[in-house]
């Protein structure tokens, strides 16, 4: 058995580097990931990483799908109970929105959404996938709203796409550090965008 087969032979589980370059960003911040550095973390060479993942593009974008995948089981279980759909709707968003200044996750989404413009159809399909998931759940949540009663007679992929874009513009403001913004101020900024537009009370959406 050659040295590079043997190497790759031992190699950590893919699922355990993903989560090493998540750790790496959250800690020293997403300028130190490099393919050296991550490789060090996992007792890997360069080549090795690069042999899996093509390219740091790919290493991202793979890391982004690790961390996305655990969000959305957390988000499956939120919107999955039995409160009401005003209450999971708060939840949503609240698991929508950064932590704060350098969030990881959203650190590594505006990286990819950056490294995006130069991207091949396989990874734009990829990144539109995880995209897609967030709103299909925001859709379904906000119909059982309006079926319920609980929430006016929006459209709701109308609705999501808007709100979406609300959470997103307001999102990287909190995540880049914008001054002025913050994620409390941010989450009462939407609470009272959703009081506004989703009492049950008022007119239908036009």
């Amino acid at each position: 058995m050659t040295d590079a087969a043997r190497a790759r032979r031992n190699a950590p589980p893919r699922e355990e580097v993903l989560a090493a370059a998540m750790g790496m960003i959250a800690e020293r911040g997403l300028e130190k990931l490099t393919m050296a550095a991550l490789g060090r973390e996992v007792g890997m060479s360069s080549g090795h990483l690069l042999y899996y993942f093509r390219s740091k593009d790919e290493l991202l974008l793979r890391t982004l799908e690790w961390s996305e995948g655990r969000l959305g089981a957390a988000r499956g279980r939120l919107l999955s109970g039995t409160a009401p759909a005003r209450e999971r709707l708060d939840a949503y968003v609240d698991l929508y929105v950064p932590a704060g200044h350098r969030d990881p996750h959203w650190s590594l989404w505006l990286e990819v959404w950056n490294r995006s413009q130069n991207a091949d159809d396989d990874a734009r399909d990829r990144q539109a996938a995880i995209e897609k998931a967030w709103h299909r759940d925001l859709v379904a949540l906000l119909a059982e709203g309006v079926s319920g009663g609980e929430f006016r007679a929006v459209d709701p992929d109308r609705f999501a796409a808007r709100l979406r874009a609300l959470l997103d513009g307001f999102s990287i403001h909190v995540a880049i550090g914008l001054r002025g913004t913050d994620r409390e101020r941010t989450l009462g900024h939407v609470r009272d965008f959703l009081d506004e537009s989703l009492d049950g009370r008022g007119r239908a959406d036009s």
